[in-house]
C-alpha cells in the first residue's frame, strides 16, 4: 500500500469516527447500555435505592408469569388500544394523503394543520383533551343536546378507553399522512394516466396501483404507528393516569409504577424485558408480512 493510500484510508477512517463516532457513542450510553444494565437489575431484588443488589436468578419472571394478573391486564389493554389506534391512524392519515395528494386549494396549509397535533408533547396533548372531555364536551353537550358529549369520558373503563384511544389518534394521524403524502408522490403518474385511458374507475386505480406502489410506505406507517402505540405512556400518564381503578394503564404506565412508584426496580426490569420482547417480535413479524407485498414501480 502506497503512502497516498495510506493516507486516503486514514482520512476516511478519520471521517467515520468524525460523523459516525457522536452517534453511536448517544446510541451505545442511550439505548445499548441501559438495556444491558436492564437485564443485569431484572435477575436482582434491588429497589433502586439500596447500594446493593441480590441476585435472585429468574425470580423475577417467575413472579411475573405466575402472580402478576395486573400486569397482563395492562397488556392486553395495550393490545386492544394498539389495535385501534393502528387502524384508524392508518386509515383516516392515508385518506387525509390521498385527498391532499391531489390539486386542491390551500392543500399544504391543510397538510400542516393536519400535521400540527405531533408537534404536541405528549403530556400536553393529554392534558389538552382532558380538559376538552372534562369540561367543552359538558358544555357543547349542553348546548347541543346530544348524549355523545354528555358520557362519562373519562369517567369508567369503556369510555377512558376510547378517549385514550381517540386522543393518540388525533396526535398520530397527521404523522401518518406527511408519510403517505411521500409515498404517493413517489408513484409515476403514467401508470394512473394508463389506467384511466384503458377505462379503470377510481376504485380499480386505488386497488390495483396506487396500494401496491405504496406498500414500502404502508409498511413504514405501520411500524411506526406500532411502536408508538405499544410505547406510549405520557398521554396516557396526563389523561387517564391509568384510572380509573387502573382500567386504563398501558403496560409501559404498569412497569414504570412498579420500578419507581413500588420501588421494585429489579421486578420492574424484568417487566421491561418482556415487553420489550413482545414489541420486537410483533413489530418483526409486521415488516416481514408487509415487506413481501411491496412491488418494485
Amino acid at each position: 500500500m502506497t503512502d497516498v493510500q495510506k493516507t486516503k484510508k486514514r482520512r476516511l477512517i478519520a471521517n467515520y469516527v468524525l460523523f459516525l463516532g457522536p452517534t453511536l457513542f448517544l446510541f451505545f450510553t442511550l439505548e445499548v447500555l441501559p438495556l444491558i444494565m436492564g437485564i443485569g437489575y431484572s435477575f436482582t431484588d434491588w429497589n433502586g435505592i439500596a447500594e446493593k443488589a441480590h441476585f435472585v436468578g429468574i425470580s423475577n419472571y417467575i413472579k411475573l408469569f405466575t402472580s402478576d394478573p395486573r400486569y397482563w391486564k395492562s397488556l392486553l389493554f395495550t393490545f386492544k388500544n394498539t389495535l385501534v389506534v393502528v387502524v384508524f391512524s392508518n386509515l383516516i392519515g392515508f385518506w387525509l394523503a390521498y385527498g391532499l395528494a391531489k390539486k386542491v386549494p390551500f392543500r399544504n396549509f391543510m397538510r400542516a394543520a393536519f400535521y400540527l397535533p405531533r408537534l404536541i408533547g405528549g403530556v400536553i396533548l393529554g392534558f389538552v383533551w382532558q380538559f376538552i372531555f372534562l369540561n367543552i364536551f359538558p358544555y357543547l353537550g349542553e348546548k347541543l343536546g346530544w348524549g355523545i358529549f354528555n358520557l362519562p369520558w373519562l369517567g369508567t373503563p369503556s369510555t377512558a378507553f376510547w378517549g385514550m384511544a381517540i386522543v393518540q389518534i388525533w396526535g398520530m394521524a397527521g404523522y401518518m399522512m406527511i408519510i403517505y403524502v411521500a409515498g404517493l408522490t413517489t408513484i409515476p403518474s403514467d401508470y394512473l394516466e394508463a389506467a384511466i385511458i384503458d377505462g379503470a374507475n377510481a376504485y380499480q386505480q386505488l386497488t390495483r396501483i396506487v396500494l401496491p406502489l405504496l406498500m414500502p410506505s404502508i409498511t413504514e406507517c405501520l411500524f411506526l404507528s406500532l411502536l408508538n402505540s405499544f410505547k406510549v405512556y405520557d398521554v396516557n400518564l396526563a389523561l387517564t393516569g391509568g384510572g380509573p381503578y387502573r382500567s386504563s394503564e398501558a403496560i409501559t404506565m404498569n412497569v414504570y409504577t412498579t420500578a419507581f412508584s413500588e420501588n421494585q426496580l429489579g421486578y420492574g426490569s424484568a417487566k421491561a424485558i418482556i415487553m420489550a420482547l413482545i414489541v420486537i417480535g410483533i413489530t418483526l413479524l409486521q415488516v416481514a408480512i408487509t415487506s413481501r407485498k411491496e412491488v418494485q414501480s
